[in-house]
């Protein structure tokens, strides 16, 4: 969606004025950040703020969601026989892998479905039209469906084919598209009547975009940018001992104004409006690319579709990327606020291999060279399998290289049932000998991109969670580029740091 041309001039003298006051000055090194994360703000993440989704028609059936179909006749799943790349059976007595149908959104009613193996369900054309498979790796008219439910009931639904008749379940082993009407009703005898479940789903960047739709999201994205971060949040964060900021951003940001659909024009206008409120207030700002092409971990905070992981897969895709990191150090190296930026958040191993990984992180850092000898250059370590100094290769030889690790509490079922002193403890030996083992006198400098003060432990205290917090900041401050926060806001309470300092959780100055 194209921004005006009175809002791209806007962008325009907000850059200007970022880098008239002060070319080529590079902020001062003050020692390590401390840092908070704007997330949530430039890439949506619908855990963060849920109400930015209120709006959406049918919203429960947003692109990426998991949804599984059960015969009312056969009192079986559908499914894609060998995970994709066959027919569709109604066999299955429980639903896993194979089961599962993500969706992609055309419009609240209208969808492709994307089976396990990444092919789409469809028409078999070939044959007599009425054969329901999964064959096709790109979608078109004949994979195509809309999903109908039942008035009082939305649990049931019938799925109307493009050739303009039901989907039925006529065997256990036979799935076609040929049941012409709906005489016997929403009943149990009814082949066309399934009943979905939901296994999954997905609130990021293309869900809610692509969920309002072109006329709606403009509007919904541009008011949410401009009231959930604000100039006065930046005031807060330099007087509460803070002195800089990590700020997501997605690749479509280097399309501004007119990002490829469903992506919102407006984004980059933000990013310069944060520039220049970090001058402001003496902040130093890291960019960090959160959001590849191609998802580089299959997240909602990586703006996939539906889950699947497809960035650093080809030589074009890894370009791309680079373009994307060139355009952003060109636009902001002059600025006496940049102070890093981060190539890419949280590549997925294996998915994303070494080798790709380290391609992408050489051409990245010398974009960002071009245009800025000062900026430091952040690489994340992959999530997944890894060995923890696997770039330390790299980054060895390059200036102002940065090694990014993000220690969460949770997400492992290793921290369930932790006591408060067990979590505090582990902070202190665990997390300590891990940072410590990738922080070397020689070797690059170490961020602690991500932590929270949120843990697994049920009626914890509030001096709990000061124990919790103050350990983390002790052992962080051992980094020696710095640490972060996430995040700013969030509506859950000890994810915000907002609300953690103006209640009393934490005190940094």
């Amino acid at each position: 969606m194209a921004f005006s041309s009175r809002t791209w001039l806007l962008s325009s003298a907000v850059l200007i004025s970022i880098m008239s006051l002060s070319r080529g000055r590079v902020p001062p090194n003050s020692g390590p950040v401390k840092a908070v994360n704007l997330g949530g703000w430039l890439v949506t993440e619908g855990w963060i703020k849920p109400s930015l989704f209120d709006g959406i028609p049918n919203k429960d059936f947003l692109d990426g969601t998991e949804l599984q179909f059960k015969s009312v006749t056969t009192g079986k799943y559908l499914a894609a026989e060998l995970g994709g790349g066959s027919i569709i059976v109604a066999n299955r007595t429980s639903a896993s892998g194979w089961e599962r149908f993500r969706l992609w959104r055309i419009n609240e009613t209208t969808f492709n479905f994307r089976v396990f193996n990444k092919d789409f369900v469809g028409l078999d054309v070939k044959g007599n039209g009425a054969q329901v498979v999964a064959v096709s790796k790109t979608p078109g008219s004949s994979e195509t469906f809309e999903i109908i439910r039942k008035p009082n009931d939305s649990s049931r639904v019938r799925i109307k084919a493009p050739n303009g008749f039901f989907l039925q379940a006529k065997t256990e082993d036979l799935v076609t598209a040929d049941y012409a009407g709906s005489g016997s009703g929403w009943g149990n005898n009814d082949p066309s009547v399934f009943v979905i479940s939901f296994s999954g789903k997905l609130e990021g960047e293309f869900q809610v975009t692509n969920g309002y739709g072109p006329k709606k999201a403009p509007q919904v994205m541009r008011e949410h940018w401009n009231t959930f971060i604000v100039e006065d949040d930046f005031h807060f964060i330099k007087t509460n001992g803070l002195n800089a900021v990590r700020i997501p951003v997605g690749w479509w940001i280097a399309s501004d104004p007119t990002p490829p659909d469903p992506y919102v024009g407006g984004s980059l206008l933000a990013l310069d409006k944060a520039f220049l409120w970090a001058q402001r207030y003496g902040l130093k700002v890291i960019i960090d690319l959160h959001a590849a092409p191609g998802s580089q971990n299959g997240f909602e905070h990586s703006a996939s579709r539906d889950g699947s992981q497809e960035w650093g897969q080809t030589d074009e895709n890894i370009q791309q990327t680079v373009d994307v990191i060139d355009f952003l150090s060109a636009r902001y190296a002059r600025s006496p606020s940049l102070y890093a930026v981060e190539l890419i958040n949280e590549p997925f191993s294996p998915g994303v291999s070494l080798q790709n990984v380290t391609k992408f992180y050489k051409a990245g850092y010398a974009a960002v060279r071009k245009h800025s000898s000062t900026a430091y250059v952040v690489f994340s370590n992959r999530l997944g399998p890894m060995e923890s100094r696997e770039l330390f290769p790299l980054a060895n030889g390059l200036k102002g290289s940065v090694i990014d690790v993000h220690y969460y509490s949770l997400f492992v079922s290793a921290f369930d049932n932790l006591t408060v002193q067990q979590n505090i403890d582990f902070i202190h030996t665990n997390r300590s000998q891990e940072l410590n083992y990738v922080t070397t006198s020689n070797g690059p400098l170490t961020f602690v991109g991500e932590w929270v003060a949120e843990w697994k432990v049920t009626g914890a205290t509030k001096e709990d969670y000061q124990r919790f917090a103050n350990a983390q900041l002790e052992v962080w401050a051992r980094a020696t580029f710095g640490w972060a926060y996430w995040t700013l806001k969030n509506v859950n309470k000890h994810w915000s740091l907002e609300w953690m300092i103006k209640n009393g959780y934490i005190k940094l100055t």
